[in-house]
């Protein structure tokens, strides 16, 4: 079992950047793929990014490349989030998430689930 806590929230103004952070539990961390999800009030979760088992491999929404950077330390359990040139749009709660997929994609079984952390851009 993976338990996972982000961190690294918080209020910016557009154009701005923010490192999320996403601390796992456990001594399998570096067996699971990893991605990182958000959600907007009002919407649907959407994947934001996706990065495979030892770090080599990244999958990102279409909506997502070129502004954020997904990596991982699977020394220190960690997996981050760089977020650059944020938009007022960018604005929802992130969660960082565990699947047993070699591929962690969008339409991949992620079943652990950080708490979330609010990203909030102001215009």
């Amino acid at each position: 079992q993976v338990q996972l806590v982000e961190s690294g929230g918080g209020l910016v103004q557009a154009g701005g950047s923010l490192r999320l952070s996403c601390a796992a539990s456990g001594r399998t961390f570096s067996t699971y793929g990893m991605g990182w999800f958000r959600q907007a009030p009002g919407k649907e979760r959407e994947f934001v990014v996706g990065i495979s088992r030892g770090g080599g491999n990244t999958y990102y929404a279409d909506s997502m490349k070129g502004r954020f950077t997904i990596s991982r330390d699977n020394a220190k359990n960690m997996v981050y989030l760089q977020m650059n040139s944020l938009k007022p749009e960018d604005t929802a709660v992130y969660y960082c998430a565990a699947t047993g997929s070699i591929i962690p994609g969008p339409r991949a079984r992620y079943d652990y689930w950080g708490q979330g952390t609010q990203v909030t851009v102001s215009s």
